[in-house]
């Protein structure tokens, strides 16, 4: 029992980054209907830039001045990312979605060409801190991926509650023809989707690479999880990603644990499968009774 516990606290752990890898990914769908392939590469290269001005390849900046920097440039990075699919997204939703696998070989791209292609580790500034809460162990990580996790969500609930943009998000996640009609600027939607995913995928990407490490591809093989979440939860429920990033998290930890953790994609693609055919449109689409 003990081991079941730590299991799932770990495995919950997991699911929150895969939550905000997943939310990012129901964003850029909810308001323009493209699912972002490109989600995980670009995450990857912003983990890669925090790593270039921390370790002396472009500077030695301070952890949070590097942070801050790549925050501002994953901005930018964003917005030509959706400008380059933008004239297609008003055409077809197949061909954008398409598109945006260019966007990821480009991401990817651009990364090894910076930083080659070895691997490399880059660790979050935490103290050596560990607690024992009877079967789980506690770590100053652990601690920081809760609290992080629970203030991007926060402040997205605020943003897309509270503010213009997030209020214009709503309308044309609901309905974007009548939101144009209305005289709502579709673009701007997007261009808010793709840069608020793409500063929640930096954040992720921060919190998983200490657990792993950091090339050209690790980043973007997690997000794959993220990518279950997102279809778990429901493609059009924000909420949704949150949970079923937390289940992916929990079964995930599970099977590999009891069965054998050399099959880890057999099971999220099992996941998927079983959960596309009892819940076509993700577990509280189905329901019906939450929605953001």
């Amino acid at each position: 029992m003990d081991d079941v516990i730590g299991l799932v606290w770990a495995g919950m752990i997991s699911g929150c980054l895969y939550a905000m890898g997943a939310i990012g990914i129901v964003l850029i769908y909810k308001s323009s209907n493209v699912v972002n392939f490109a989600h995980g590469n670009l995450a990857g290269l912003a983990a890669f830039l925090v790593f270039g001005f921390t370790a002396g390849i472009f500077s030695n900046m301070a952890w949070g001045a590097a942070v801050v920097l790549t925050f501002a440039i994953m901005i930018a990075v964003m917005a030509v990312s959706y400008f380059l699919i933008a004239p297609l997204v008003f055409k077809s939703d197949l061909t954008s979605t398409i598109a945006t696998l260019g966007v990821g070989l480009i991401a990817q791209g651009a990364t090894q060409l910076l930083f080659g292609s070895n691997v490399v580790s880059l660790d979050l500034p935490l103290p050596d801190w560990r607690a024992e809460l009877g079967p789980i162990l506690v770590t100053a990580y652990d601690m920081a991926v809760l609290v992080t996790t629970a203030l991007a969500i926060g402040l997205l609930y605020v943003l897309i509650e509270r503010t213009r943009i997030g209020i214009a998000f709503r309308a044309v996640s609901a309905h974007p023809f009548a939101s144009r009609v209305c005289g709502l600027s579709l673009r701007r939607v997007h261009l808010f989707s793709w840069v608020v995913a793409g500063l929640l995928g930096l954040v992720a990407a921060l919190l998983i690479v200490p657990t792993t490490f950091l090339s050209s591809t690790s980043v973007a093989s997690f997000m794959l999880q993220a990518f279950a979440a997102a279809v778990v939860g429901g493609f059009n429920s924000l909420p949704g990603a949150v949970l079923g990033g937390i289940f992916i998290g929990v079964i995930m930890n599970l099977l590999s644990f009891y069965v054998a953790a050399e099959f880890n994609n057999t099971y999220l693609l099992l996941t998927i499968l079983i959960v596309l055919n009892v819940f076509p449109k993700g577990i509280l689409a189905v329901r019906g009774g939450v929605r953001v």
